[in-house]
């Protein structure tokens, strides 16, 4: 199973019609109707602003919208697209401004399913893993053996402190979590130890 670590986004004219792909990095449902609100609030002169997301470890969520185009024209061939691809905790908008010429079912299917298709192509992803988020305190001798150790570990989303102490949190992946607990505390005669 693969995540977005990117958006990105494509466009193509098709018989005087433009459609805009986005593709989103989300986490949950939730995010998935801001996202939607937000889209059709920018888009506000837009035809039709389509969507299909996939979400969840096991991308056990999922939805669709064709919003005014005929039924499964639009949003069930973006969501057939995502599923091919084994991708979660994604959501891709194709936003339609009608160009005059009427399409066709077909060419409807074949539109959307391309504009998901062409967007994924742009957007980066990388393996799903699951993380633990982490935090220690240190002092400022300690901070460098730290950082040593971290330059081995896959470790994300890092954020510090800088006061007294230093106060460091991320992401670590979970099958390393108990690795990197002990090199810390074996690295630092046992005065930095890592909670999560």
């Amino acid at each position: 199973m693969k995540v977005p670590t990117t958006t990105s986004s494509t466009e193509s004219i098709i018989k005087g019609s433009r459609f805009l792909s986005e593709s989103f990095m989300i986490s949950s449902q939730a995010e998935v109707r801001e996202l939607i609100k937000k889209q059709k609030q920018k888009y506000a002169d837009a035809t039709h602003v389509c969507h299909a997301f996939i979400c969840g470890k096991n991308a056990e969520i999922m939805g669709m919208s064709d919003d005014g185009e005929p039924g499964g024209t639009a949003g069930r061939p973006m969501l057939d697209v995502l599923k091919g691809r084994g991708v979660t905790n994604i959501l891709v908008t194709v936003t339609r401004w009608f160009g005059g010429t009427l399409l066709g079912t077909g060419g409807l299917v074949k539109a959307y399913g391309d504009g998901a298709k062409d967007v994924l192509e742009k957007t980066t992803f990388e393996e799903l893993v699951e993380k633990s988020d982490f935090s220690l305190e240190c002092d400022y001798q300690q901070y460098q053996i730290v950082k040593k150790i971290f330059e081995a570990y896959p470790i994300s989303d890092t954020a510090e402190d800088f006061g007294e102490l230093i106060a460091i949190s991320g992401q670590i992946h979970a099958s390393e979590f108990e690795s990197f607990k002990s090199a810390v505390f074996d690295k630092t005669n046992g005065k930095v130890e890592v909670e999560n």
